[in-house]
């Protein structure tokens, strides 16, 4: 009796236990994996727990997810190549959540090529990024039109060659570049003055929608665009690519190259050349071609790098050069040629096909110099210094008599010169941050011998900003916050009715943020970013007084206009799933003292022509909106997106609409796998159609009335052929494929002229 009684006994704890322990193997380990250095995410690190042998890797946000674990003592391995093993000891009791930060290894593996290292945007913020198959699909296009596939991204035009992207109906001086981490500085306060960047140039385009001023200072108060190229590679292999690219409107041609490769020498030592060239001819809108509507581009770019575990070094030079012809309807000779074609809204003449370019015309020079570099100290800390030396020259052409003719109307040349100084300090647990000095100095000069008064003066500006950042990561939380303070002084002289008159402005503002990123699941993730932002007023709201040729307008500004104050609050809820994908972000912008370019019901007449008057206004503004990006796989073969957005912004005071902000869009399409025919591979057909609603919210006057909503339906099929270890990638896209003639209210020629009609282009990419 007393061995069954024991015999039970045991049997019962056993099971019991055995029970016990099943009703609680329902535990979670959450945990994130980072790079030491800069606390970027590593994708396809592999997590091991030897005593369950069981594992799993981090996805592209660094994150991963074990389940159904039991309460216990376990050893998680993590291991990436390059990369130091880290071992913790988690005791886990509940579900649990833990952050591995990776130390780079200080050796080159035998037949691994580690790349050197890139700049990225770490940011709490919202980030969207175009890479790989997306990038390829856009080549041959400007910058501005390549972001339009970014939701809460859309552009503003001047006619169908110029355009610069807008996001969140903010634009121009509100919105930073960064051209391989350089803060791009041309005379972007133009709306006819696209940004100088070769496309061509990145391997990755992304843009960050909050208010970075306290990483970047007052011009990022609408967002960033970070444009940044392939990293340079550290052995001697070569490799490259070639394209070619035929459009049929405009009859244009672009052909650009890039190779990079290492030394086995040096070990750690790289290079990269690249260069593209562009022509194109007058653009067809559906029933008529737009006379001198031609373009030429030549840029070219080469970079000189060193990475090894402790030190990287880089020496980067870039050339953009392009002349624009603008619109010849655009400028009419008296207001009654003026009234009439606003009226008919579109050219009275059906101009030849050509490839010459003749008054009006731009012509624009960019130069631009970098040096870096940064060195790990012991324990994680780094230090990163950045110097950035930049050359912009822009000629505007009008139509003028005789020899004036062949003087340019408006005659810039800016000089910019930046140092960045930033130290990032030791992770301290789950801390990690850094403080940065930014300096920016630029000498703005109106080359002599226009005969005309400069739209804006000459000015000397300088801005001083110093910032604080720091970040907290526990698991799947990250809390980060920063300060910054920013001193600018600027001292303008222009001549006024033979007058020199000098006026000097000293600004100076604190900006600040805090933000957050949870990630519930691997697959749900929330992001917060509250921050405030701030924005002197450009040299040229406060001093324009003349013709801006480009835009076919007289501007005015006002010099006694206060610096912009914003405050931003946007959120995004993101899901990733296996077959379907969502993400919603919404936002809300207060902008005090709003400076926008208003129309008014004045014409200028003048011995060049006649043109509308704009004025530059103040007032305080709300701008809030809401981005839609999503895909669903229907059919392991067939697979839906959509991306659409809407922004809505008042004038406070007035209590009426803004000018010149984007309507209501939608983009959906179907992309349909097509299975390998012969060597081709990667076979893909997308159908897709672009939804624009009419613009209804505009203010009190304008010249013409805002233009209808529109629908454009655009076909495009890409395959990829091996060539051994070459490939042949290549595209043929139809946009506007029924040549529906529409006007979008983004274009200030919208009173003048209609968009391009149906285009085809072929794309051929050469890997090697």
């Amino acid at each position: 009796m007393n061995k069954s009684l024991t015999l039970i006994f045991l049997l019962t704890t056993f099971f019991s236990h055995q029970v016990f322990s099943q009703m609680n193997c329902e535990l979670i380990l959450r945990g994130k994996v980072l790079h030491h250095e800069n606390n970027e995410p590593i994708v396809n690190a592999y997590i091991w727990i030897a005593e369950l042998g069981k594992g799993t890797i981090s996805d592209d946000k660094g994150n991963f997810r074990m389940d159904q674990l039991c309460p216990g003592i376990y050893s998680v391995k993590v291991t990436y190549l390059g990369h130091q093993e880290e071992v913790k000891t988690v005791d886990l009791e509940r579900s649990n959540s833990i952050t591995f930060r990776m130390i780079a290894e200080d050796v080159l593996l035998e037949g691994v090529e580690i790349h050197g290292h890139r700049d990225a945007v770490i940011t709490t913020s919202t980030v969207s990024s175009l890479t790989g198959r997306t990038l390829d699909e856009s080549r041959g296009e400007n910058l501005g039109d390549i972001l339009k596939r970014i939701s809460g991204v859309t552009s503003f035009s001047t006619g169908s060659n110029i355009s610069k992207p807008v996001i969140h109906g903010l634009h121009s001086n509100r919105i930073m570049i960064l051209n391989n981490g350089i803060r791009q500085e041309g005379q972007q306060w133009g709306a006819e003055h696209a940004p100088e960047i070769d496309p061509f140039m990145a391997d990755e385009i992304a843009v960050v929608k909050g208010a970075e001023t306290v990483r970047f200072g007052p011009e990022a108060m609408g967002g960033v665009i970070v444009v940044n190229p392939k990293p340079l590679p550290v052995t001697n292999k070569t490799s490259g690519e070639a394209n070619l690219i035929g459009a049929s409107n405009g009859r244009s041609g672009i052909a650009a190259f890039q190779v990079s490769g290492g030394s086995d020498k040096f070990k750690g030592l790289g290079y990269r050349i690249q260069s593209s060239g562009k022509i194109g001819g007058n653009i067809s809108a559906p029933d008529y071609t737009q006379f001198n509507t031609g373009v030429r581009e030549l840029n070219f770019s080469g970079a000189l790098g060193y990475s090894s575990s402790k030190l990287g070094a880089e020496l980067f030079y870039s050339r953009f050069e392009t002349t624009i012809g603008i619109l010849g309807d655009a400028h009419t000779g008296n207001l009654s040629d003026l009234e009439a074609i606003i009226e008919n809204g579109s050219p009275f003449r059906n101009a030849e096909f050509t490839y010459t370019i003749v008054n009006p015309r731009q012509e624009v020079h960019h130069n631009l110099l970098k040096a870096k570099a940064h060195y790990h100290i012991k324990d994680g800390a780094k230090i990163n210094f950045q110097y950035g030396f930049q050359q912009n020259q822009r000629q505007e052409y009008d139509k003028r008599r005789g020899e004036l003719n062949n003087k340019a109307a408006l005659d810039l040349e800016l000089f910019t010169h930046t140092v960045d100084l930033s130290y990032d300090h030791t992770p301290s647990k789950n801390w990690n941050g850094s403080i940065g000095l930014n300096v920016l100095q630029q000498v703005n000069n109106n080359i002599p011998g226009t005969g005309v008064t400069p739209l804006i003066p000459n000015y000397d500006m300088v801005n001083l900003g110093i910032y604080a950042i720091e970040k907290y990561t526990k698991g799947h939380l990250e809390l980060e916050g920063g300060l910054r303070y920013d001193h600018r002084y600027v001292d303008a002289a222009r001549f006024d009715q033979n007058q020199l008159v000098e006026r000097s402005y000293t600004f100076t503002n604190m900006t600040a943020f805090l933000g957050g990123i949870y990630s519930f699941t691997p697959s749900i993730t929330l992001s917060t970013n509250l921050g405030s932002a701030w924005r002197p007023p450009n040299i040229n709201e406060q001093f324009s007084q003349g013709l801006h040729h480009g835009s076919a307008a007289y501007e005015y500004g006002d010099p006694d206009f206060k610096s912009e104050q914003a405050y931003k609050w946007i959120n995004t809820f993101s899901y990733f799933g296996k077959k379907f994908n969502f993400e919603l972000t919404g936002y809300i912008n207060q902008i005090n003292d709003y400076i926008y370019l208003s129309p008014t019901e004045e014409q200028l007449v003048s011995l060049r022509g006649t043109f509308n008057v704009f004025r530059y206004e103040q007032t305080d503004a709300r701008l809030w909106g809401l981005d839609l990006t999503t895909n669903y796989e229907i059919h392991p073969n067939v697979e839906w997106y959509a991306r659409g957005s809407l922004v809505r912004a008042k004038d406070l005071i007035q209590e009426s609409h803004l000018p010149l902000i984007p309507a209501d869009r939608v983009e959906s399409g179907l992309a349909f796998k097509i299975k390998q025919v012969g060597r081709l591979s990667q076979n893909r057909l997308t159908v897709s159609n672009q939804a624009v609603a009419r613009q209804k919210r505009v203010p009190l006057f304008d010249y013409a009335p805002a233009p209808q909503g529109y629908n454009l339906w655009n076909v495009s099929i890409n395959t990829h052929l091996p060539l051994g270890s070459n490939s042949l990638n290549a595209g043929l896209s139809v946009t506007n494929v029924f040549d529906k003639a529409y006007k979008d209210y983004m274009n200030r020629f919208r009173y003048f002229s209609h968009e391009m009609g149906r285009n085809i282009t072929l794309r051929l990419k050469y890997e090697f």
